[in-house]
């Protein structure tokens, strides 16, 4: 296992400062075509590429810290984050889970509302706030791809209130599971085996339930032959539409 770090660790600038005509790595990046650079043109890339940083962050390692003032924002290339908010008592709410090609800082909190940290060793580009303030007035390709994907995150959010409010444990588990497909499907992965590379209790605080709960849960969906579970944290989906009809609570 990766030894544990306090900071991210900073690598390299994403490519060479603008102007230098040299796109790579960023034109080259396997993540760019659903990322936040998606749909930028060779020469506002460029641009773009200029002002970014890659950082690394080993397994449980931080990223940012809820309370601390949101100086930059930053695109998943490589990995899985979980964000998380702690309550007054001590427990713990996952608010999401961030995979390559995801952006943090699509809504502007200062400070930052939740601490983000490393599930998996993962790589992120990281950009300065104003630096992604002066580009996106410059660049209308930029804005227009920010405010796709701050809907693609308000829709995504409204799916998470209605599996917290209304859907029972099965119903949450199953889609908890279909979510992670598609989502995998989304940046180019396959849709089945699902990586799971989150912990039971990562799954409880993000769905709601008790640890338990979500593994007495698996279990059943194995002994419904739903899905087996792999030793490589990925699942198998047996019966896609019937997890589904479970999903929707049919």
């Amino acid at each position: 296992m990766p030894i544990k770090s306090d900071r991210p660790t900073l690598l390299t600038p994403a490519r060479p400062k603008s102007g230098t005509g040299d796109s790579a790595p960023c034109a080259a990046c396997h993540v760019r075509d659903f990322a936040v650079c998606g749909a930028l043109t060779p020469a506002e890339l460029d641009r773009f590429g200029g002002e970014v940083h890659r950082i690394s962050l080993d397994i449980g390692t931080p990223l940012v810290d809820e309370g601390e003032p949101e100086r930059n924002v930053y695109s998943v290339t490589q990995g899985c984050l979980k964000s998380y908010k702690l309550l007054a008592d001590g427990r713990r709410q996952i608010t999401g889970f961030l995979f390559p090609g995801d952006f943090l800082g699509l809504t502007r909190s200062d400070p930052y509302t939740a601490t983000v940290e490393a599930v998996t060793p993962a790589t992120l580009c990281r950009l300065q706030r104003k630096e992604l303030d002066q580009l996106s007035r410059a660049i209308p390709n930029l804005d227009r791809r920010l405010h796709e994907l701050a809907s693609e995150a308000l829709a995504e959010l409204q799916g998470q209130l209605l599996l917290l409010g209304r859907k029972t444990a099965q119903e949450r588990v199953a889609s908890f599971l279909l979510t992670l497909s598609r989502r995998a499907v989304e940046r180019g992965s396959v849709a089945n085996p699902v990586d799971v590379p989150m912990s039971r209790d990562d799954i409880a605080d993000f769905l709601g339930l008790t640890t338990e709960t979500v593994s007495r849960t698996m279990t059943r969906l194995r002994g419904q032959n739903l899905i087996v579970a792999n030793k490589d944290k990925t699942i198998e989906i047996v019966d896609a539409d019937a997890l589904a009809k479970i999903a929707e609570g049919l």
